[in-house]
C-alpha cells in the first residue's frame, strides 16, 4: 500500500480523525514532538540489548514484527499531523534534505563509512 498512499492522504485522514474528537487543543508543536519523540522510544525498547540475529528474529516473528510496525505508525501519525497543522510539505522537506545529504555525504567519500559528514 505504500506505493499507492499519498502522504498528503495520511494528513488528510488524520486531520479528519482529530477534528472529530476535538484534539486541536492538544496537538501543538511541541506536544507533537514530545509525541514523535516518546513513541520513537517505544521502538527502540524492541531493539534494546539485541544482537542483530536477534532483531532479524523479531522481524521473522508476526506478532513483534507487528508490535514494532505499531509503534512505527504512531511516529509517522504524530509526524503527519504536525505536518498538517504546521503547513510543512513532507515531500518537499524530504527531497530537500536529501539533497543537503547527498553534498555532505559525497558518495566517494561516504561510501562504506559510518563517519558524520566533518569527519569524512
Amino acid at each position: 500500500m505504500d506505493g499507492e498512499t499519498t502522504i498528503q492522504e495520511l494528513k488528510d485522514k488524520m486531520q479528519a480523525f482529530c477534528e472529530e474528537r476535538d484534539w486541536d487543543q492538544f496537538h501543538g508543536a511541541k506536544d507533537l514532538a514530545i509525541g514523535v519523540i516518546t513513541e520513537a522510544s517505544e521502538i527502540l525498547e524492541h531493539f534494546r540489548f539485541k544482537s542483530e540475529e536477534q532483531i532479524v528474529e523479531l522481524f521473522a516473528n508476526p506478532d513483534k514484527k507487528t508490535a514494532i510496525s505499531e509503534e512505527m505508525a504512531d511516529v509517522l501519525i504524530l509526524l503527519a499531523r504536525m505536518a498538517q497543522k504546521y503547513d510543512v510539505d513532507l515531500s518537499e522537506a524530504y527531497r530537500d534534505k536529501m539533497a543537503k545529504n547527498e553534498k555532505k555525504y559525497p558518495v566517494e567519500k561516504a561510501k562504506g563509512s559510518n563517519k558524520k559528514y566533518n569527519e569524512l
